[in-house]
């Protein structure tokens, strides 16, 4: 089991930029994926970015391609999301999921471990 904690979200104007990061404790592999999703009010939750903990493999959602990048540390055990240009539409509870992932990296059904989450707000 892994365990996670998000942190650095918070409120931002339109076309700023805010860096979150999740910190990961416990038995984490290098073909675990690692994943970032996240959940407007009233929407489902929704896939962002992903990456396997070895580096070899990231996947972006269309929506946020050529402005999020998501990286990973292994000196500081975290996988961190780099927000730039953000829309208002960006709004949202962000969450980290780690998992083995044997199907699709998008689909959050496939991720065994979520953190509790952090708030991004964007405001226009």
């Amino acid at each position: 089991q892994v365990h996670l904690v998000e942190s650095g979200g918070g409120l931002v104007q339109a076309g700023g930029s805010l860096r979150l990061s999740c910190a990961a404790s416990g038995s984490i592999f290098s073909y675990y994926h690692m994943g970032w999703f996240r959940q407007a009010p009233g929407k489902e939750r929704e896939f962002v970015a992903a990456i396997k903990w070895s580096g070899a493999r990231i996947n972006y959602a269309d929506s946020v391609k050529g402005r999020f990048i998501i990286s990973r540390d292994y000196a500081k055990n975290t996988v961190d999301l780099q927000m730039n240009s953000l829309k208002p539409e960006d709004t949202a509870v962000y969450y980290c999921a780690a998992g083995l992932v044997a199907g699709a990296v998008g689909r959050a059904e496939n991720y065994d471990d979520w953190g509790q989450g952090t708030q991004v707000t964007v405001s226009s």
